[in-house]
């Protein structure tokens, strides 16, 4: 579990270095997990930095070796909403919402030096800059069907983008991609030792030109995974139109003999049901969607999310008791009702997301 910290250390430090401006968050006993305080804080340091001309980057690292930011405090969204305080969580997912276009349009170029774990709202502050910076450490993962949430923070847009089926495939297993399959399908720009990152910092920060100096600390990837071991079989299973069409697949592929398969299906058959088809339902929608309209279709669902059940016992059983075992709501995806996933993506009754011009 993510336990807040008890130091008074600023949960995220921006200053300008040299011509960087350098965020760095600042929470390393909670790897990094973005709070909404955080989210401000960024957002107003952009705002800052793209008017200053002494300032001709952006650099956002994480504190400490373990994470660079391992998602949203969702422990406080969740005790926030269990609390019937839902305005407050929907505060923070507009403000961080908000953010990530923020961070798609700006106008400087962003660099995130991602060293280890990269989750959620972590993924939303570094994937959608011009340049994702993979250490030896990197680890990328969207694991929210396991908690009954939904991959959001643009997950909409960008996972549609990636090669072939392996968007779909991160949104439903939850699937962790290292630094080699982060590169290989487009999650990172640039691959480099851990060790590296200080000196490369250093010279963004001295003013270097930034492709030149990313590209000489540039690596070739070592080793591989699922994702480039098996990326035609993934191809293969998740082009299906719905969630149960692909673990027909996955089922048929296992008994062929493909052990990978197997392991895949069982495990998407731990998630959430709503949060299964709710993912499908983005992957294939965000592929006609502008990163915009990407953003006002999450926060359509979230709004919808957090007025139901399965986040708050996903959460519980993954975060608060850690018995492992949810009790979903339905409990299987034939228990879904017609249309489930569609009405996620209707219009809001109340304001939807207002983004800046």
């Amino acid at each position: 579990m993510i336990q807040p910290d008890t130091n008074h250390e600023p949960e995220i430090i921006c200053e300008r270095r040299g011509a960087a401006g350098v965020a760095t968050l600042n929470r390393p006993k909670a790897l990094n997990a973005l709070t909404h305080g955080m989210v401000s804080a960024l957002a107003e340091a952009l705002d800052r930095w793209e008017q200053d001309p002494e300032v001709t980057r952006v650099v956002i690292r994480g504190s400490g070796e373990k994470a660079f930011c391992a998602g949203g405090d969702i422990r406080q969204l969740y005790e926030a909403g269990r609390a019937g305080r839902t305005d407050e969580a929907l505060r923070f997912w507009a403000d961080e919402y908000r953010l990530n276009v923020r961070i798609k349009r700006y106008t400087k170029p962003y660099i995130a030096l991602i060293d280890g774990i990269v989750m959620g709202g972590g993924v939303g502050v570094s994937l959608h800059g011009q340049y994702r910076v993979a250490g030896e450490r990197y680890s990328f993962a969207m694991p929210e069907v396991g908690i009954g949430f939904f991959p959001d923070v643009g997950a909409t847009y960008a996972l549609p983008r990636l090669p072939g089926e392996t968007g779909l495939y991160l949104a439903l297993t939850g699937a962790r991609a290292n630094a080699a399959e982060a590169g290989a399908i487009g999650l990172a720009t640039h691959r480099v030792t851990s060790s590296s990152l200080p000196a490369v910092q250093a010279a963004l920060e001295a003013g270097e030109p930034v492709a030149e100096v990313l590209a000489r600390a540039t690596k070739p990837p070592a080793g591989a995974g699922p994702l480039i071991e098996h990326r035609r079989l993934i191809d293969r299973c998740f082009c299906g139109s719905s969630v149960e069409e692909i673990l027909a697949a996955l089922d048929r592929e296992g008994e062929a003999g493909s052990a990978f398969a197997r392991d895949t299906a069982a495990l998407i058959r731990t998630k959430a049901p709503s949060s299964l088809a709710i993912a499908l339902a983005q992957v294939r929608r965000g592929r006609d969607l502008s990163f915009e309209d990407s953003m006002r279709a999450e926060y359509r669902i979230v709004s919808r999310v957090a007025a139901g059940a399965d986040f708050y016992e996903g959460v519980r059983a993954v975060i608060v008791d850690r018995d492992g075992r949810p009790r979903w709501n339905p409990d299987s995806l034939a228990g879904l009702p017609a249309g489930f996933a569609d009405r996620h993506f209707a219009p809001l009754d109340g304001p939807e997301l207002d983004l800046p011009a």
